[in-house]
């Protein structure tokens, strides 16, 4: 319903959504949370069959969006592992890789995958939710902070933008499920009441991941930063925007996982 505009950049896929249920089969002892509990069992098999994924981690749950050109890619790597439903008229019907006709499995690339480099500002993070009957009292915040706090960035010298500190706001609505990530400056703004957070209230650091805009087509990346978490058991909540990727992960972890990424990048010369 968007009117078009020169303005505007639309990626040429359409994408859909995976929602992941562990059905409480999550390994026994393992505390770590966002893309680190699917990273083995999704985000590896997928990035190995040559499938491009955009990650999106949110205070409630992980969503994995997937080329609809994909899917029976997608089906055949995952059909081994899970049950898979796909929902009609709010109902979930069984999908078998009998049911998908409409393409063929890729041959896995001969190419190695891209390392790209990461880089951590030191902006720490909050991971909140709000009850979306109390939005409306920080509404007026909300589009404050949105569209008229932060002036834009310069494009000329983007890709050697100073991360000593980085400008990240994220909002996502799903089924009536909101989720906000935000600096802890900028959560001083709003009415402490009103936003919800974990029990322990613990701060985030970031991983921004590419040195310059990544694209679409590029599978991998999400691997390249779950993977070495995963074999850690390090907590990640995962952003992928049109952009870059950024992983948030807890405060007294960020050294070790830094360290764990370099170890990683340098294997990878």
């Amino acid at each position: 319903e968007l009117p078009p505009s020169e303005f505007m950049q639309v990626a040429d896929s359409t994408w859909l959504v995976l929602s992941v249920v562990s059905n409480g089969r999550a390994p026994s002892g393992s505390q770590a949370t966002g893309v680190t509990k699917i990273a083995r069992s999704v985000i590896a098999p997928l990035a190995e069959h040559h499938v491009s994924v955009l990650m999106l981690s949110t205070y409630q749950t992980d969503f994995i969006l997937v080329r609809e050109r994909d899917l029976p890619v997608v089906i055949h790597t995952l059909a081994g592992e899970f049950d898979i439903y796909r929902e009609e008229s709010g109902e979930s019907v069984p999908v078998s890789c009998d049911d998908v006709s409409n393409g063929f499995l890729k041959p896995k690339p001969a190419t190695s995958r891209t390392l790209h480099p990461v880089q951590s500002p030191q902006t720490r993070f909050c991971v909140l939710t709000v009850a979306p009957d109390t939005l409306p009292a920080i509404a007026t915040m909300l589009i404050d902070v949105l569209f008229y706090s932060h002036s834009p960035p310069r494009e000329a010298d983007a890709s050697s933008q100073d991360l000593d500190s980085i400008t990240f706001f994220a909002f996502s609505l799903i089924e009536g499920y909101i989720s906000i990530v935000m600096d802890a400056e900028t959560q001083k703004r709003f009415p402490s009441d009103l936003l919800l957070t974990s029990s322990s209230g613990e701060l985030w650091r970031m991983v921004r991941i590419g040195g310059q805009p990544l694209g679409f087509d590029e599978c991998g990346i999400v691997a390249q930063i779950a993977e070495p978490l995963a074999a850690a058991d390090i907590s990640a909540y995962y952003i992928s925007t049109f952009n870059f990727d950024h992983a948030l992960v807890p405060e007294d972890g960020i050294a070790e996982v830094i360290q764990l990424l370099q170890q990683r990048q340098d294997s990878g010369r």
